[in-house]
Formats: structure tokens, sequence, C-alpha cells
């Protein structure tokens, strides 16, 4: 039996219309960013209070990763428990959001999300909000950007990605 199509679906790429101007990936700029920062600052403080280490840790998470590094040893799975145990704080799903991501996705865009976040964080953040399945790539914005082979369009608000048609 032959699948239902819109009329103006191409038939080469089904969900994807040619109307659709976004045949290049999608690269949300602050998804994961923004919204990490209070759970990083609680991480740190509370790992200097367990480890009775002083954290003093630059601003610039991807320079703070030397710093735990030297001061803390194997600090990525604390910092996954740490999150694991209080994202639901911290994050919560978005149906507007997670909608318009699984429309894209499912048309065949390859969605990457740039953060300065551990990766750990960056998951959990991720998984929380909702939005894991649909997320092809994360990492800084050089990571992203070669995955996505340059070929992207920065979203960098909800309100821009919720625009998309």
């Amino acid at each position: 039996m032959a699948e239902k199509r819109l009329p103006l679906q191409r038939r080469d790429r089904p969900g994807l219309s040619p109307e659709f101007p976004y045949r290049s990936p999608v690269w949300s700029a602050s998804l994961a960013s923004r919204r990490t920062r209070p759970l990083w600052r609680d991480w740190v403080e509370d790992a200097s209070r367990r480890a009775r280490v002083e954290l003093d840790v630059p601003e610039d998470r991807t320079a703070a990763v030397a710093v735990l590094d030297e001061r803390l040893g194997d600090w990525r799975p604390l910092l996954r428990r740490f999150a694991d145990d209080r994202a639901p704080i911290h994050f919560r799903p978005r149906p507007d959001t997670n909608a318009q991501l699984r429309r894209l996705s499912a048309a065949g865009v390859r969605i990457g999300v740039v953060t300065d976040a551990p990766r750990e964080l960056a998951d959990v953040a991720l998984a929380h909000a909702g939005v894991a399945r649909q997320i092809d790539v994360v990492g800084t914005v050089d990571e992203v950007a070669h995955e996505l082979e340059n070929d992207f369009l920065a979203v960098s608000s909800r309100a821009v990605l919720l625009a998309l048609r």
C-alpha cells in the first residue's frame, strides 16, 4: 500500500516539502548553555565543600575543565550524579519547543546544540527538557560546526526556533 502524502511533499524525502526553506541543519546556540549555568555553579560549590578544596574555576566552563582535572581528578561522574539529582528543579519540557524539534527532525533536519557545559551536564539538561532524541550533535561551536559540515542555520532563541516553518 502506498504511503499517503500531501500534494506538495517530495517523494524522495518524506516529510520535507519543496517549500521547506531550511535544508541545512539547525544549530541551536542557547538550548543547553544558559539554562545549565545555575546548576553548574551549584555543583562547583557543592564539589568544593565535599572535597574540602577551594575551587576557583573560571567562568568559561571549557577552561574550567583543566582546573577541575587538576584539583578533583575524576569529577565527571560526580557532576553527572549531581545533575541527575537536581535536573528536575532546573529543566522542564516545553511542549511547543519539543513539537517543533520533532517536526524538524522528522523532516530530516540535523539539529545541533552548542554549549560550553561539560557533556555530562548538557546530556542531562537535554534529557530532562525532553529533546535528547531530536539532537544529533552536542558540543562546542567548532565541534558542532565540523559535525554539521559548516552548513547550518543559527537559532539563538525559542522564539526564532518556533517561527521556523
